[in-house]
């Protein structure tokens, strides 16, 4: 689908707030490991451990989902943000109304 250019700006807007969404959430899983290292429930080579795998495998899911984004995969992003629940329908109010049936489409056919 052939996105307009104010659905190409809403869009943005969408993966932008979505994106950071996402910041939050995978610093909030960092932040458990912290604390379960601060009140002892884990020793510091598991700490670390388990902190660099958990950094390292959250920011490939960044990478994979938003390195060399362009216009043609926007609806794709989006779709991806909702079904992770970065984002909420209410996010898609910005967009056209063919757009925001597309990106339902692509979520309704991903969780399938």
């Amino acid at each position: 689908m052939e996105l307009s250019k104010a659905d190409k700006k809403a869009a943005r807007e969408i993966i932008e707030k979505g994106l950071q969404n996402e910041f939050a959430n995978g610093l909030n899983k960092f932040q458990t490991i912290l604390n379960n290292w601060k009140e002892n429930k884990i020793d510091n080579r598991e700490a670390y451990q388990t902190l660099y795998r958990s950094v390292k495998n959250y920011d490939k899911h960044i990478a994979r989902r938003y390195d060399n984004m362009k216009g043609s995969t926007y609806l794709l992003i989006i779709a991806g943000q909702l079904i992770d629940e970065a984002i909420t329908v209410d996010d898609l109010n910005a967009l056209s109304e063919e757009a925001q049936q597309h990106v339902l489409k692509i979520a309704e056919i991903t969780t399938m």
